[in-house]
Order: C-alpha cells, then sequence, then structure tokens
C-alpha cells in the first residue's frame, strides 16, 4: 500500500467532471423505495454536462440531420416501464462484464435517469454508437481491457465528437490540455488530437492501464479517470486502507460519487433499452471509413470541391484539424474519408492538390523543424461574444491559466471586442501570414506577358531569367532552366506564380524537395520551356 501512496503522490492528474451526489449504500443493498420524478430535484445535486446540457445542444451537428427514424427491431415510445429492483438486480447479474456491476439504490437513481427524462440523449447515443463503438472496443481489445469500458465515454461526452465543457475538457474521452500531452496527444493551435477519437481512445487506454495497475481494482480505477489516483487514494485512507469502491464512497468527491454508478447505468440501460422502449436513431452518413496518408498541405475546402463533399462531413471525419488544413507538408498526417470518398482521392489527388492552391494555402509556410523558437507565434485575438477564457484557450491549444496571465484576467468570461494577446504554439505551419512580395514591375510584367507568348525556348528562358533578375541558365539534359532565390516569406505558390506554366509541383519536383518548406536564400531550379 505504502509503494501505491508513493507512485500516486507523483500522479496529480486530474480530470474534472460534473456529476450527481449519492448517498452510502452497502455492495449488495436493494433499495426497494422507487423514486419518483417529484424527488429528483432533492436527490440530483450535479449532473455531468453530458446528460445535464440541453438535447437541442446535443443535437446540434453535422452527423445528426443524417439520422432517421428509430430502428424497427423495437418499440419506441415515451413510457418508461416499471420494474422490480429485483429484475433490475437479475439482468445486471447477467450481464457478461468484466467489471462488477453493483444493483443498488445509487444505481437505481441513475438508471431511472437515463431511462427517464434523458430518453432522448440515449437515443442520440445509441445512434453515435454505430460509428464510434467498433473503433473504441478494437482499441480496448489490443490493449487487454474490458469491453465495456466504452461505456464511460458515454458518461464522460455523450460520444458528442466536438463537445467541450465548461471548464475546457475536450472530446469524447473529456481530456483536459496537461492530461493530454502527458497521454501522447499533440495540441497546439494546428492540431488537437483530443478530438481525435482514435488517438484520443488510445491515450484513455493508456490512463486505464495504469490506474489498474496501481489499484488493481477496475471501480477504483475508473473512479481515479474522474478525480485522479491522489484523491482515490486519500478516500482508502479515510476508508481505513480498504480498497473497495462501495467502501469509500462516502469520502470521494460527490462527483465521483455518482460517476461509476453512472457508468453502470449506461451500461445497462444500453444494454436492454428494448426493454424500456428506447430504440436508436437510425444513422445515414457513412460509418464505415479509411484513413489516407498525406504527405503535402491540403485544406478542406480542396477536399470538398473536388470529392463533392459537404465541408461539414470533413469536419466530422477529422475534428482534430482546427485550421481545416491537414499539415502533410510539416509530416505525414491522416485524413479520414468515407470509404466511397478514399476512392475519389486517389483518382483525383492531382488535381486536388492543385485545386485553388494560391488562395488557400499561399500563407502556409512551415517553418524551420530545427530550431523549436520557430513554433512561438505571438498573436492577437479580438473576443467575440460568448466566447470565454477556456473557449478561447482550447482554439489556440493553451491553458486557460496562461492565457489570464498573458492579459491579466480573473475569472472565465471576457468582455466582446477585447483584444487578447496569446503564445501559440503554431505546430509547424506559421499562423500569421508572411510578409508580402513585392509586386512586379510594369516592365517585368510586359516580359513576362512577352515570355508567355513566345515561340522558342530561347525566348522564354531570356524573358523569366530578366523577370527575376536570375538571368543565369542552368542545362539539364535537354531541359533548360533559370535559378531563383528565395526570400522572405515566399512560398513554392508565391514564386511558382511569377512563371507562365510553372506549378508549385514542377518546382518541388526539379529540385527534389521532399515537403515544400523553403529557407531564406536557398536556390531553386526553376524550369524552363
Amino acid at each position: 500500500m505504502s509503494a501505491i501512496r508513493t507512485i500516486i503522490s507523483l500522479l496529480s492528474i486530474i480530470i474534472p467532471f460534473a456529476a450527481i451526489s449519492a448517498q452510502d449504500v452497502d455492495d449488495d443493498a436493494v433499495d426497494t423505495t422507487l423514486v419518483s420524478p417529484q424527488q429528483y430535484d432533492s436527490i440530483i445535486d450535479y449532473l455531468p454536462e453530458s446528460i445535464n446540457d440541453d438535447i437541442s445542444k446535443l443535437l446540434d451537428g453535422w452527423h445528426v440531420r443524417h439520422f432517421s427514424k428509430a430502428e424497427d427491431f423495437c418499440i419506441d415510445d415515451e413510457t418508461d416501464p416499471y420494474f422490480p429492483d429485483s429484475v433490475y438486480k437479475m439482468r445486471m447479474k447477467k450481464m457478461p462484464f468484466v467489471v462488477p456491476m453493483t444493483y443498488n439504490a445509487t444505481v437505481r437513481k441513475c438508471i431511472d435517469l437515463y431511462s427517464g427524462r434523458r430518453r432522448s440523449t440515449i437515443r442520440y447515443i445509441m445512434g453515435m454508437a454505430y460509428y464510434f463503438f467498433p473503433m473504441i472496443e478494437q482499441k480496448l481489445d489490443a490493449n487487454g481491457l474490458p469491453d465495456e469500458l466504452k461505456y464511460l465515454a458515454v458518461v464522460e461526452s455523450a460520444l458528442n465528437p466536438v463537445v467541450q465543457s465548461h471548464k475546457g475538457a475536450c472530446g469524447i474521452w473529456q481530456f483536459m490540455l496537461p492530461t493530454g500531452k502527458v497521454y501522447g496527444l499533440e495540441i497546439n493551435s494546428l492540431v488537437d488530437e483530443r478530438y481525435d477519437p482514435e488517438r484520443a481512445t488510445e491515450a484513455a487506454c493508456k490512463y486505464f492501464k495504469e490506474m489498474y495497475d496501481l489499484f488493481d481494482d477496475w471501480l477504483l480505477a475508473i473512479a481515479a479517470y474522474n478525480c485522479g489516483p491522489g484523491n482515490v487514494d486519500k478516500a482508502i485512507r479515510r476508508a481505513g486502507g480498504k480498497m473497495d469502491f462501495w467502501a469509500i464512497f462516502p469520502y470521494l468527491p460527490k462527483e465521483t460519487r455518482s460517476y461509476v454508478p453512472l457508468f453502470m447505468a449506461a451500461a445497462y440501460v444500453m444494454t436492454y433499452h428494448c426493454d424500456h422502449n428506447i430504440c436508436p436513431v437510425r444513422t445515414d452518413f457513412s460509418v464505415t471509413t479509411d484513413t489516407i496518408v498525406v504527405n503535402r498541405a491540403l485544406h478542406f475546402d480542396q477536399i470538398a470541391d473536388i470529392l463533392k463533399m459537404d465541408k461539414e462531413a470533413i469536419r466530422f471525419y477529422n475534428p482534430q484539424y482546427k485550421r481545416e488544413i491537414v499539415p502533410g507538408n510539416i509530416q505525414p498526417s491522416i485524413l479520414r474519408l468515407p470509404l466511397d470518398k478514399t476512392r475519389d482521392f486517389f483518382e483525383n489527388e492531382a488535381s486536388l492538390y492543385e485545386h485553388r492552391l494560391e488562395e488557400l494555402l499561399a500563407n502556409c509556410t512551415p517553418v524551420d523543424p530545427g530550431n523549436p523558437e520557430n513554433r512561438k507565434e505571438k498573436i492577437t485575438h479580438k473576443v467575440k461574444s460568448g466566447e470565454t477564457v477556456y473557449t478561447i484557450a482550447n482554439l489556440y491549444g493553451v491553458t486557460a491559466q496562461n492565457l489570464r496571465r498573458w492579459n491579466s484576467l480573473s475569472g472565465s468570461r471576457v468582455a466582446a471586442g477585447r483584444n487578447l494577446r496569446v503564445y501559440i504554439d503554431n505546430g509547424g505551419l506559421a499562423y500569421s501570414a508572411p510578409k508580402k512580395t513585392a509586386a512586379p514591375t510594369q516592365q517585368a510584367a510586359t516580359q513576362n506577358a512577352s515570355a508567355k507568348n513566345a515561340s522558342t525556348t530561347q525566348n522564354v528562358s531570356a524573358t523569366s531569367a530578366s523577370a527575376t533578375s536570375k538571368p543565369p541558365q542552368i542545362a539539364d539534359g535537354k531541359q533548360k532552366y533559370v535559378s531563383y532565390e528565395v526570400k522572405q516569406g515566399e512560398t513554392l505558390y508565391s514564386i511558382a506564380k511569377q512563371y507562365p506554366g510553372v506549378s508549385p509541383q514542377n518546382i518541388q519536383d526539379a529540385n527534389g524537395l521532399a515537403t515544400s518548406k523553403l529557407r531564406i536564400g536557398q536556390i531553386l531550379k526553376i524550369p524552363q520551356g
């Protein structure tokens, strides 16, 4: 026990979450007193945001527009049938789970909540489970973890893929920013993997394994996911060293006292939903997807235009890309698409990357990866109506604490219209637009026009050389080039624009560039003719 406490003392990870308070109960106690709807106000002190939020907020998303009627295999109405406690206890014992499923008064109250007032939420959750659960189950199985841990995501986020709590926890597993980084998630102003269901599930699996290794008890491990191992250890000590959830129940934070019962209730209701006249909605959006490794910068608008996709659908499948840019020019990046659209992607790959290139990606300038300081930028954020310290902090991948410190703020509210200083990690892709290069002179413009109409390679080469003030030509077999020195703020796109008939890819291929990154002073070969 002392060894466990030593390890726990090193772990200060706390994932705050609201929940329902509950009374002290024995492990096998069954309360035969029914809970009437009129008594809910006195029973429920805390609710998770996933339950407490108005259902209209939960249903505000692209994916919900692709829900249709309930499934046909069960009766769906607003009547929640009455069952005696003996039926609940029998059903829970029959559920084939590794994690112990207790039935008592506290769990009953949580079941009544899900099957009663939050029936619409459960219908939504079961609809989303068609998309999320197969992936979560695969990750849990790969890590040797109980399958039923997937129901924790129901309690955490109601399987809302873009949910953000009022305290800044994000994604289906509700990771706070520091905790997410501890468990290997990339979080900056460009990418936030807390919103990536696969990467966040992998991080959650690491947490589950660590907590189970510490406590050797699944209910204690689940409690630690909610309030942190330090609070669980404190409750164990106050309970005289008993390593049992229901024994330490009175000594846990209120939120955690109901977090575990809510998990059991979610597992029960989603297993026996038909018996409570609750049916899942049918999802019409594609739940079968595939991934593509992208090695060049790609904007969501390029994908939407060429693949004829709703951009909101692209956001739904790839919520981790905060600026709608897949940063393949920095490092290989994953793009997730419906299966039929992955085929379309490869068939149209060349046109995808060139489509609206200058318009959408001209300012996507990779920074020098060899110097981490280049990833740091100071920007100004003008506060919009409804934004808080937490929403702004998550927008740029910084902590609310730092945002307050940089701007001498207190509390979470900020007046709309105020300008805030934000020191961001740009993720390797400059956030601010680079300085514009000087417009070509009239003479240069005329020469470029002449070059476009010239009938010989010699004329094209001479004119382009004059336009760029880099006259030397380089011969490489039959291909001719002019040399060009890269200036501050220039990209392959802005350089190619100066040479009619030359694309950014032509320059990249001619110079054997693995990425589109350029250095000031770098000499490039520009293909001619």
